[in-house]
């Protein structure tokens, strides 16, 4: 059996830093690691960054410039560089990942991020 567990969310102001990591607990090779999302109050799930198939890193626009995805390959671990944090960032993150055991998606418990002043 294996966990996802994100951590590094918190209250902070607008302009401020966090940076969020999300690790597996158990079996963590048995685990694909794919990239961060969010929920916004009202909106659907959205992608924040992640992998892409070629070895670049795919950012949603607004956050572009502001986070820096990065993984520690030995740990199998994400983490996600939040810089000039706004209003609108406040969401739950999520880590989104893979079992080797079935082709269907999986998602940590999350972390929450409030910016607020």
């Amino acid at each position: 059996q294996v966990q996802v567990v994100e951590s590094g969310g918190g209250l902070v102001q607008p302009g401020g830093s966090l940076t969020l990591s999300c690790a597996p607990f158990g079996s963590i090779t048995s685990v694909k690691m794919v990239g961060w999302f969010r929920h916004r109050p009202g909106n659907a799930r959205e992608l924040v960054a992640k992998d892409t198939s070629d070895g670049n890193i795919e950012y949603a626009e607004d956050v572009k410039g502001r986070f820096t995805f990065s993984r520690d390959n030995t740990k199998n671990t994400l983490f996600l560089q939040m810089n000039n944090l706004k209003s609108e960032d406040s969401a739950d993150y999520y880590c989104k990942f893979q079992k080797s055991d079935d082709p269907w998606p999986h998602w940590g418990q999350g972390t929450q991020v409030t910016v607020s002043s």
